[in-house]
C-alpha cells in the first residue's frame, strides 16, 4: 500500500515526526512517501492509497506557512481520487494555548473529511508542554495505524 505523508512544521519538529513515520511505515512493508513542501502534482504523481498528515500548529491555531500552499490547493480543487481512502492525522501543539491547541491538525481533519478520506483512527495530539521526544511518543499510535492500514 502506498502511503503519502503530508507535513507542516514551524521549527522542524513535525518534519522529524513525519520522517520517522515514513521510516516506520517502510519498515512495516508500506511504500511510504514524504516530501516537505510537496505540491498537489507531487501527491498525484505518487498516487497514494492512504494519507497521513503530520502538522504542528502556529499563531491562533493555524497551519504552518510551509503547509498552507498545499492545503489551499487541495481545498480549492478537492481531488476526487482520494474519496474513500484511509487516512489519519498526527497533530503537534501546546496545550497552554487553550482552545487553539492542535488547531492545525483539526484543519487537516476537516479537509480530509471534505475530501471523503476515511479517518481510520482518532487524531493523535502531541503536547509540546509534556513531550520532549515526539517521534518516540508517536510510535504506539503509528504502530496502531500500521495495523489498521493492514486491516
Amino acid at each position: 500500500m502506498k502511503v503519502a505523508i503530508i507535513s507542516g512544521s514551524v521549527y522542524g519538529t513535525a518534519e522529524e515526526v513525519a520522517r520517522h513515520a515514513e521510516s516506520l511505515l517502510k519498515a512495516a512493508g508500506f511504500e511510504a512517501w514524504h516530501a516537505a513542501r510537496a505540491t498537489l502534482d507531487d501527491l498525484r504523481g505518487f498516487a497514494p492509497q492512504a494519507l497521513l498528515a503530520v502538522t504542528s500548529t502556529t499563531g491562533m491555531g493555524e497551519l504552518p506557512d510551509n503547509l498552507m500552499p498545499l492545503y489551499s490547493t487541495i481545498r480549492d480543487t478537492l481531488p476526487g481520487e482520494w474519496r474513500g481512502l484511509p487516512g489519519a492525522v498526527l497533530a503537534l501543539g501546546d496545550s497552554s494555548y487553550g482552545d487553539t491547541y492542535c488547531g492545525g491538525g483539526e484543519q487537516m481533519r476537516e479537509l480530509f473529511a471534505e475530501l471523503g478520506v476515511q479517518e481510520v483512527q482518532p487524531m493523535l495530539r502531541l503536547d509540546a508542554s509534556e513531550t520532549v521526544t515526539p517521534e518516540t511518543d508517536a510510535e504506539p499510535w503509528l504502530a496502531e495505524l500500521v495495523q489498521r492500514l493492514k486491516g
